[in-house]
């Protein structure tokens, strides 16, 4: 009996250390006094909230030439860590023009008042209940963030995520909001056939089927926020605000000037866009190359 039982044992000990690497590792739960942000990291069929190293440097006065989208979506910000009815937010437009930069500003704003962000990506937004249940209850306030969120044509992800938003956003604790950008103002990209079935109906034209059905995913925002191409002279107010915080950090004295403003437009044309991270860019540049000079002196 002793041997059969010692040889069952064995066999066991075997099976548990080839399953043993196939499980999900145990997790340390996150001190959210401490810890400012996470991201959802997929793992398996499950997942869990990753700490993160936040930097706290971009603030929000930062941002140039977008006042109206930061103070509207400051306020609504500062609703909901009030306690306060806040809306989700959907930020959309241009590339570079901001949209993730003022959502991490607002962290470093408001995350001594208990405000905290955790990442998650488009394709993981099924996993919304699951990440809703491990910070309902808590004290703080979150923003979960999808940067990114939009949808090719073909795709049918999207239907899929209408549901999971209208469960998970109607049905999520009050110091939970989503703040998402996107380049589409729609989030799913539009086809020209996608018009040919709209009605009249007595002078009025009604949407087909198919766009309301993209629309829709769009209306589960209740603030909107669009962000446009800067032009030229917003480009060069934001490469001047730039090169007076790099500059300034390291005891660099400049002063923008006409050939200054030259260089930056043409960084600008050879990268085919004007926007803030292209001016933060070429202020990169610019203030390092300064340095290099002087330190060769």
């Amino acid at each position: 009996m002793d041997s059969k039982l010692y040889a069952f044992l064995e066999r066991a000990e075997a099976v548990l250390a080839r399953l043993e690497p196939l499980l999900p590792a145990q997790r340390e739960p996150i001190d959210w006094d401490d810890c400012l942000a996470a991201r959802w990291q997929r793992e398996g069929r499950s997942g869990y909230l990753m700490p993160l190293q936040v930097s706290l440097d971009m603030r929000l006065t930062d941002l140039i030439g977008v006042d109206t989208q930061r103070d509207q979506l400051g306020r609504n910000t500062k609703q909901f860590l009030n306690g306060l009815p806040a809306n989700h937010a959907l930020l959309w437009g241009s590339r570079g023009t901001g949209k993730s930069s003022i959502i991490r500003a607002l962290l470093a704003e408001y995350a001594p008042a208990g405000l905290r962000l955790i990442e998650i990506e488009r394709d993981h937004l099924a996993d919304l209940p699951r990440v809703v249940e491990q910070i309902q209850g808590l004290k703080q306030r979150f923003i979960l963030f999808c940067d990114d969120l939009s949808f090719d044509a073909g795709e049918g992800d999207f239907r899929v995520l209408k549901s999971v938003l209208d469960g998970s956003l109607e049905q999520a604790p009050d110091n939970v909001l989503l703040y998402a950008t996107s380049n589409r103002r729609h989030l799913v990209s539009e086809k020209e056939s996608d018009n040919e079935n709209w009605k009249n109906v007595d002078g009025e034209l009604h949407p087909s089927e198919a766009v309301e059905d993209k629309i829709a995913l769009s209306d589960r925002f209740g603030l909107w926020l669009s962000f446009y191409p800067f032009t030229q002279e917003h480009f060069l107010n934001v490469v001047e605000h730039w090169i007076e915080v790099l500059a300034g950090k390291a005891g660099l004295k400049c002063q923008r000037d006409e050939a200054l403003d030259i260089l930056a437009v043409r960084w600008a044309t050879g990268r085919g866009n004007r926007n803030g991270r292209c001016a933060y860019q070429f202020a990169r540049y610019w203030v390092g190359l300064k340095l290099l000079e002087q330190n060769n002196d």
